[in-house]
């Protein structure tokens, strides 16, 4: 493979703090490169130091002759101009408009991005697509991608990891991506740099891999930092348990942890938690019955049933705008339903984490142990009960960090203090708005394990995939009609919805977010083909999910067999049969839901 970019012994101080230490690395043609680590560790500066944006202290970077290199900021500072100046310059139309990739990038990224639009008006979520789509649309051997899924929902994550799969997979030019989008990583990255203290180790395959690779590391060097040796082999034991869709990328075999996490239970005990949360919350918890909410002239939910009970743990998803906020809105009781109401149960406490944390404002002068005191002394988690300092280290504070005041705090440590503020409360319902933001791939590991002992019900929003398999049990959408969906098959289904919603879109004028009553009139359909309709659509769905395993299992049996000519041609039939089934599947579909609505 040709060598595109390196490092030699490069070093860079910030203050007094080394953040990168007489550093050595390499880069060559084909690799797709995660970069994981602590907050502060100097994920970013890495970036910029190759990207040639910042100027090591020490050491030199050495690129390729002719290489051209492109990199994506987290600030997103665009240039003034209207979003079709910033994506495309002073390119003709006619350019841009004939290349199928460049459309592709277009579709993907700014749907709903009106491209003579001025970016000063443009979303925070906007911007981001916006100097995304900028990139791509280039034709750069190298691409930097400092935290490219942030603001990203669900669907665009999913869009971008199959993007750089293709233009990347072909083993031409590289990628280096700093993310805490650990799905994103097993999806896309072919090997991890971990950055710690100054320096970079280097793991073959994406997440999972690493995750396998550091559980081994330090078994193999008697390392007694027990806590975290027992969260990774938790970690672990759940990606062994897990579904084919999500173990087919890493590129090694996951029974070779089977030493490491043979005594590990599951994460949860789903059958004493739910016990727990029976006791703590009886049998009634939160139930909206009809319920209709219109904003700004559009109908968001419409006539929604929806009944939550004890040690129910869901995660939500759907497009941009659809509802997911409102929707916790109601359940936190900070909105009241234009139609239908929103029943509770008599013991109910919840506790919301929002997107903002604006709510330590006023505890600025404060310390991070202090702020947790304030609210107790002691909480029982997993059965074991925890004082505020041990509350507080558990999600990734040091003991010189818990003593920091609040208003020195970054922003994923401010989300942390903010989630412990809520648990220290004691709540039995916990709503949660994107409470990953900003934080890195260790904390998550760590909140996800405070959150596997948590008894009670439990509501998650987040655009992480890996998130919300982890710690749900079940996943519902809001695709924009108004409904609020079952997702049996998880997020491999909103997805598949989601294209299938899109294609009939294409073909259709009516907008599908308003309300039902802007329709076209449609002939009544009797009760008992409506419940027809309904379990066609269920058995549709059901299949859906099937087809996406078996495409992932034959995903892996392809790489497997790579030099089989025989196999390679047999499993790309079948991949070819299970596409075709599913485009006929998804057309069979809306036809039904067509019915049902």
């Amino acid at each position: 493979m040709a060598h595109l970019l390196g490092a030699d012994r490069v070093t860079l101080a910030l203050g007094t703090r080394v953040l990168l230490d007489a550093l050595s690395l390499g880069l060559d043609d084909g690799q797709r490169i995660g970069v994981v680590g602590p907050n502060g560790a100097g994920k970013s500066t890495l970036l910029r130091v190759l990207a040639g944006v910042q100027e090591p202290d020490d050491g030199r970077v050495t690129r390729a002759g002719g290489t051209r290199l492109a990199m994506l900021d987290q600030r997103d500072d665009l240039p003034p101009g209207t979003v079709l100046d910033v994506v495309h310059g002073t390119a003709d139309a006619h350019e841009w408009a004939s290349d199928s990739r460049i459309r592709a990038v277009h579709a993907g990224l700014l749907p709903d991005v009106a491209l003579d639009a001025d970016v000063s008006t443009l979303s925070g979520g906007q911007r981001r697509r916006v100097a995304l789509a900028a990139l791509l649309v280039r034709d750069d051997e190298v691409l930097v991608l400092d935290e490219p899924t942030n603001h990203l929902d669900v669907e665009g994550v999913a869009w971008l990891a199959e993007h750089l799969n293709q233009r990347f997979g072909r083993g031409s030019g590289a990628l280096v991506v700093v993310t805490h989008d650990r799905w994103f990583l097993d999806a896309v990255c072919t090997r991890t740099w971990e950055v710690h203290d100054g320096v970079v180790d280097q793991y073959e395959g994406g997440y999972a891999a690493y995750v396998l690779a550091r559980a081994e590391r330090a078994r193999s060097a008697a390392v007694t930092e027990e806590k975290r040796q027992n969260l990774l082999r938790k970690e672990l034991a759940w990606l062994r348990r897990g579904a084919p869709a999500r173990t087919s990328k890493p590129k090694f075999r996951l029974d070779a942890a089977s030493a490491l996490i043979a005594d590990e239970p599951p994460p949860r005990d789903q059958v004493e938690l739910s016990k727990m949360a029976t006791a703590r919350l009886g049998k009634d918890v939160l139930d909206l019955e009809d319920v209709t909410v219109a904003l700004g002239g559009r109908t968001l939910l419409d006539d929604v049933t929806w009944r939550i009970g004890p040690g129910d743990r869901y995660g939500l998803v759907g497009v941009n705008g659809a509802g997911k906020t409102t929707l916790l809105r109601l359940l936190s009781g900070r909105l009241t339903p234009d139609a239908g109401r929103v029943k509770r149960g008599k013991t109910i406490r919840v506790a919301e984490l929002r997107q903002d944390v604006e709510d330590l404002d006023e505890l600025a002068d404060l310390r991070v142990v202090e702020v947790v005191e304030r609210e107790k002394r002691s909480v029982v988690v997993g059965g074991k009960e925890l004082t505020a300092s041990q509350l507080v280290e558990r999600l990734g504070f040091t003991k010189d960090r818990a003593r920091t005041p609040v208003r020195d705090l970054s922003g994923g440590e401010r989300r942390r203090l903010s989630l412990l503020r809520l648990l220290v409360g004691e709540p039995n319902v916990l709503l949660l708005d994107e409470p990953t933001n900003d934080l890195d791939t260790d904390t998550l590991a760590a909140l996800e394990d405070l959150l596997d002992g948590w008894p009670g019900t439990l509501i998650v929003v987040s655009h992480d995939r890996y998130l919300l398999e982890r710690v749900c049990d079940r996943q519902v959408a809001l695709l924009g009609d108004g409904a609020l969906r079952d997702l049996p098959g998880g997020v491999e289904e909103y997805l598949t919805l989601r294209r299938a919603g899109l294609a009939a879109s294409s073909s259709a004028t009516p907008d599908p977010a308003v309300s039902s009553s802007a329709a076209p009139e449609t002939p009544a359909l009797s009760a008992a083909d409506a419940r027809a309709a309904r379990k066609e659509v269920a058995r549709i769905e059901r299949r859906l999910a099937k087809i996406a395993e078996l495409e992932a299992a034959l995903h892996v049996a392809l790489a497997a067999q790579a030099t089989d000519h025989e196999a390679v041609q047999r499993l790309d039939a079948e991949l070819r049969a299970l596409a075709a089934e599913r485009d006929e599947l998804e057309s069979a579909w809306l036809e039904a839901a067509t019915l049902t609505d």
